[in-house]
């Protein structure tokens, strides 16, 4: 296992380059460096002053892309074409965001499945990969500008909370963007490094991190100890920030003026008018005590006094969130010695009243609470680049471990740059009625197809009993020990059917080999994740076919003639797309047939248990 400091690569070649830290927020986004003369860190500003990215990315009618401030002044003009708030989205399905559809005033495809979710614009389909991966490129050419260099390492940071999905989507976001992502870390910890907290020789400190940013909050309790930070106990609301602050505004104001939901709903610019106006007063009312702007041409007031009473009950449920989880570490508030404040929200003089208030201390907001965690993320890419040698660094997995699944695509367990030891399992299930063996196939490598990685082992989960389709939870479980010696275990759930094998996981690789299977990846970016949405959408397609073939199949007598022939036909239309490997036209006659068949598939299922709460028997 290769140290940090020396990752893969020479260690002249990391000390050369310039490693950059980014915030990927869910309201704005940034990127920080170490200065190399002050050694202090500092957010990239362009020659505006500006260092913040508004998180928005507008397409227009031909597919042209805008990123960043010139984006956010077309959600008044074009919303159907904007997207903002992707971070929401990211390593999420359908059904993890679909109470939430109506925050977003762009299309949420609704497939009614556990794939992830997808938006589209016009005739085309993007996913938060996509698009967060546009973000991206837009703060390496922003620091490409800037230093007046190439820019291909970076540690990105994610809120603590983030799983394992969310987490890989950033890493895939990066590496579409043109960056080898050396490391995605926590945001507390990051913005606990910025403030050279617990970073000292010796040092031990247990550190709250309240962070309330634009779309969401979480608070992070964390222990420091030489150097080495541990999550104790992480708490929030992903769906609480300064947007619900604003919407509460909006909410106000459409009192005031008499304006209805419904009229909001059909008006998407006027909508968007509410919520710009209502985040300015947000902003205003932070060093003034009235706001006054114009809505529609209609005048529209705001004190600070009224303010606070609107979010009072949004800054209660962060401190319940505060004492969840003090509860969940075990501590009590006289044990914390550090309050970190975080997000542009906690600008906010009611939030940093009652967070100092219920800490019981002063609280760390002397950087700015925006740029906070991009500037620790800069401080661990200076650790990672040999700059920095005061801290301690673990050893790390020098590549991505993963399994082979549908399509032959690479599904990564455990990210390079992981510390080690290190544990981690995803679920996985069968795909045909009545098997009962899978065969599990682990590889190492960064590209999205595993016939581009290496194979390490392969064994066979046998003895499954036979069950439909999709029953079986077989539980893959990958641990990698402090020797480096990779033990991959596979278990059915429902039977206790388990098998296990040890690899060697760097299997002999030189350092060599390693940075040549690195640079392939970021060179085969665009193509690995055009690749990696044509199988999926193909294997989503196919699954779609075979349930639709088998409930005709089933059900025919229950539906009308007219039905079947739509039906029928529409999957035609569907085998074609697949044949002619086109991602956009067949995620679009997916959802054709989705459509199509959702209302009488609901039906039958109506009447079918309608029946069986008659006493009879369902078939």
């Amino acid at each position: 296992m290769g140290k940090v400091a020396i990752n893969i690569a020479t260690g002249s070649l990391l000390q050369k380059e310039i490693i950059v830290g980014i915030d990927l927020g869910t309201t704005n986004s940034l990127i920080a460096i170490v200065r190399t003369d002050t050694r202090e860190p500092i957010a990239l500003r362009e020659i505006d002053g500006l260092t913040l990215v508004p998180s928005i990315v507008h397409f227009d009618a031909y597919g042209n892309v805008t990123v960043g401030n010139p984006a956010k002044e077309l959600l008044i003009k074009e919303p159907e074409r904007t997207i903002y708030s992707v971070k929401r989205l990211m390593g999420k399905s359908y059904k993890d965001v679909s109470k939430d559809a109506g925050f977003f005033a762009y299309n949420i495809i609704d497939d009614d499945t556990d794939a992830l979710v997808k938006i589209q614009i016009g005739q085309k389909f993007y996913s938060p990969i996509e698009l967060s991966s546009y973000i991206l490129k837009e703060l390496k050419q922003r620091a490409e500008h800037i230093l007046k260099t190439s820019i291909t390492k970076a540690v990105i940071t994610v809120p603590a909370y983030f799983n394992d999905a969310q987490r890989q989507a950033t890493r895939d976001a990066g590496r579409l963007a043109g960056l080898d992502v050396l490391r995605i870390i926590n945001e507390p910890t990051a913005a606990s490094l910025a403030y050279g907290l617990g970073t000292k020789q010796g040092e031990e400190k247990t550190i709250a991190v309240y962070d309330l940013g634009g779309g969401t909050f979480d608070i992070s309790v964390l222990t420091i100890n030489n150097g080495i930070f541990e999550v104790l106990a992480t708490n929030g609301d992903t769906y609480l920030g300064g947007d619900d602050m604003d919407n509460l505004v909006v909410r106000f104001w459409q009192e005031q003026l008499g304006v209805t939901d419904a009229e909001l709903s059909a008006f998407k610019s006027l909508a968007q008018q509410f919520r710009m106006k209502a985040e300015q007063a947000k902003i205003h009312l932070t060093d003034h005590f009235v706001y006054e702007g114009m809505i529609d041409d209609q005048p529209v007031t705001l004190t600070r006094e009224q303010f606070n009473k609107l979010i009072q009950p949004l800054i209660d449920r962060t401190i319940t969130a505060c004492k969840n989880s003090l509860r969940d570490a075990g501590l009590k508030t006289g044990q914390i010695d550090e309050v970190v404040m975080v997000g542009g929200s906690t600008r906010v003089p009611m939030v940093k009243e009652s967070v100092r208030d219920f800490f019981g201390r002063a609280v760390h907001d002397e950087l700015n609470p925006d740029e906070v965690v991009a500037l620790g993320a800069a401080v661990q890419a200076d650790i990672l680049a040999g700059n920095n040698t005061e801290m301690l660094l673990l050893d790390v997995t020098p590549l991505s471990l993963g399994i082979e699944t549908m399509g032959g695509l690479m599904d990564v367990l455990i990210p390079r740059n992981s510390k080690i030891p290190v544990k981690a399992g995803r679920q996985y299930t069968t795909q045909k009625d009545g098997q009962n063996g899978m065969r599990i196939s682990v590889f190492q490598g960064e590209r999205d197809l595993v016939q581009d990685n290496r194979k390490l082992a392969e064994f066979n989960l046998t003895g499954i009993p036979g069950m439909p389709a999709g029953l079986p939870k077989v539980e893959v479980t990958f641990l990698i020990d402090a020797d480096g010696i990779l033990k991959v275990s596979a278990a059915e759930l429902r039977s206790g059917v388990a098998q296990s094998i040890d690899v060697k996981p760097q299997y002999g690789l030189t350092d060599e080999e390693v940075e040549k299977m690195l640079l392939d990846s970021l060179t085969h970016a665009k193509d690995d994740i055009k690749t990696r949405g044509l199988v999926e959408a193909t294997t989503e397609a196919q699954q779609m076919l075979d349930t639709t073939e088998k409930f005709l199949a089933k059900h025919s007598e229950e539906l009308i003639l007219e039905e079947i022939r739509e039906t029928k036909t529409r999957m035609q239309y569907l085998r074609e797309a697949i044949e002619a490997k086109d991602k956009d036209r067949i995620q679009q006659e997916t959802e054709l047939l989705n459509d199509i068949s959702r209302p009488y598939a609901e039906r039958v299922m109506d009447a079918a248990l309608k029946d069986a709460m008659r006493g009879k028997k369902v078939i």
